[in-house]
């Protein structure tokens, strides 16, 4: 029997569809936020907001007809977005209440959970009024207050940020494609803020603002417990790391993306190019230099990092330094002491996790440094990884004047190698910590960077696709917050690899391949969080980057692909 498709006026109700299979019905218009009162949990994961059909939106978003919705919540990387920069606003706001004659800048980020913060055009915060700034945040949480939004001109966006002083903010507006541009209202404060927020100040409850190193931490929950502040530990290398950073940028006078963006139009490209280059060949030969006046202490170096921090191209720019000062590397290789498959354990998920320091074989390990570095020969293992067990490797003695790079994520991990050899050893950290942001309120995430990195690499090399990058990704941050981050401070020395041109650069090489991800797929989300970053940034051709770029080795055409330093 045919069934009868007729028109009819729309009902004024509406029904939205859960993904746990189960369906709500409300009034048609109703905001995202009225459907998942009825659903949410009674847990320590509030949600913040929401994806309706594949789109990420705010919860005030309103249900105008039949949806899919899925929430999202705080221990969702979009959630923990959403509320840190609705946190950001919050303290933005509540700072301008109480000091409107001084400026407020958002550095960096803390491994513990928190943004680095300081203030210009006064001396630091004292304790009283940074605890008087806390308050202030608190009474705007308290009265609830919404965060509102609309789309200005871009013309009247400059006009405000003009009156306001906010010179960076003025420069990024100019190369905004769009005509107009989201701003926000929280009481009497107006400001962009690239991405979503919550509905208001009463959903920002867990914060906290502390002194430390001449500025203060705006602290916040880690996703894994999105509820609750962990213990902040002091991280003075890698603040100092950063500040080296900020230091380059002032240098290239280049101090946020819109600045970098006029240098470009200016035709400075080959100049900032060059001269972000020459500081980080500085820096390189600084630390050999270090490792060299170690020598008689220290014949082994340990290099760790995050993925995509170019860790393989300053490994081998290190040696190339190292060569200059008669020093000879020798680069072990970690992997080849795995433990046969057997002994291999395995993640939650029943899969072998190669990433766990328990997958390598330490006793062997250390046996090996110290025979090596005692001048003795060793017969070194070579992992099989088709059959999944080691095998006989080379035969090797270091000749005088011969040193040990060892690259791998647990380098760092005091559980690597015997105390003993630990403290005769040279530690590196490398990671791109990157220091340039939108604007003074609007960061960029050292992780993005990475990850358009990875996205244009795994391309190039393995043939994967953006979205594949992007979903093997969540499973690579967590591996290095297991492994990593907990012991980046034990370094001797940070090498930053961000370089203040580079997402310029791989803008129109990540730009095609995001392109490609399907509106349908669960990463495409993350793909247009990271298409409408990438627009803030002008392009730079390739032709003026070195051969020996710590870039080449996610673009491709690296002189230093091929090179070796053989220990025989």
């Amino acid at each position: 029997m045919m069934s009868t498709i007729n028109f009819v006026e729309p009902g004024d109700r509406v029904e939205v569809h859960l993904p746990d299979g189960r369906t709500l019905q409300g009034p048609r218009g109703a905001s995202a936020v009225e459907f998942l009162k009825v659903i949410q949990p009674d847990s320590s994961a509030p949600f913040v907001g929401v994806v309706v059909n594949g789109e990420l939106h705010e919860l005030t978003y309103p249900i105008n007809m039949e949806a899919h919705i899925q929430p999202v919540s705080m221990a969702d990387s979009d959630g923990s977005r959403i509320y840190r920069r609705s946190l950001t606003f919050l303290l933005e706001a509540a700072f301008t209440n109480l000091f409107p004659e001084a400026s407020l800048f958002i550095d960096h980020s803390v491994a513990s959970g928190g943004y680095y913060c300081h203030t210009r055009d006064r001396e630091a915060l004292s304790a009283a009024e940074l605890k008087s700034v806390e308050n202030e945040m608190r009474r705007l949480v308290e009265m609830n207050l919404p965060f509102l939004r609309r789309e200005a001109s871009i013309a009247d966006a400059v006009v405000y940020f003009e009156t306001q002083g906010y010179d960076d903010k003025v420069h990024l507006m100019k190369y905004r494609r769009k005509p107009y541009v989201t701003l926000y209202t929280l009481g009497e404060h107006v400001d962009y803020h690239h991405g979503y927020m919550v509905p208001s100040t009463g959903y920002i409850k867990w914060f906290e603002l502390i002194a430390s190193n001449g500025g203060f931490t705006l602290r916040f929950p880690r996703r894994h417990e999105p509820t609750i502040l962990a213990d902040i530990a002091d991280y003075p290398k890698l603040l100092n790391a950063f500040r080296q950073y900020g230091d380059w940028l002032q240098r290239l006078g280049i101090e946020s993306v819109g600045a970098l963006d006029d240098a470009i139009q200016a035709g400075r490209s080959r100049e900032i190019i060059l001269v972000s280059e020459a500081l980080h060949e500085q820096h390189i030969a600084s630390i050999a230099s270090q490792i060299a006046e170690r020598y008689d202490n220290a014949r082994l170096v340990l290099i760790s990092g995050p993925s995509s921090s170019g860790k393989t191209t300053f490994s081998r720019r290190l040696a190339v330094q190292l060569l200059a000062l008669g020093l000879s590397p020798f680069a072990l290789e970690l992997d080849n002491f795995f433990v046969d498959r057997d002994r291999t354990p395995k993640d939650e998920s029943g899969q072998y996790d190669y990433e766990t320091l328990e997958a390598l074989d330490l006793l062997q390990l250390g046996d090996c440094l110290q025979r090596m570095v005692a001048g003795q020969e060793v017969q070194l293992p070579r992992y099989n990884f088709q059959e999944g067990r080691q095998v006989s490797g080379d035969v090797v003695k270091l000749r005088p004047g011969q040193i040990i790079i060892l690259e791998g994520i647990h380098g760092l991990n005091p559980r690597l190698i015997p105390a003993a050899l630990a403290e005769k050893s040279f530690k590196i950290y490398a990671s791109a910590l990157t220091q340039l942001n939108l604007d003074r309120h609007n960061r960029v995430s050292t992780t993005d960077t990475r990850l358009i990195r990875r996205i244009v690499r795994d391309a190039r090399e393995r043939g994967y696709s953006a979205t594949q990058t992007i979903t093997r990704w969540e499973s690579v941050r967590r591996g290095e917050k297991r492994h990593i981050f907990p012991y980046q401070e034990n370094a001797d020395v940070m090498f930053n690899s961000a370089l203040v041109y580079e997402l310029s650069v791989l803008r129109p090489l990540a730009e095609p391949l995001l392109r490609q991800v399907q509106h349908s797929t669960p990463e495409f989300i993350e793909t247009k969080r990271l298409l409408a970053f990438l627009e803030w940034f002008l392009p730079v051709e390739m032709e003026w980057l070195p051969d020996n770029s710590i870039l080449r080795e996610f673009t491709g055409g690296s002189s230093l692909k091929d090179f070796k330093v053989w220990g025989s």
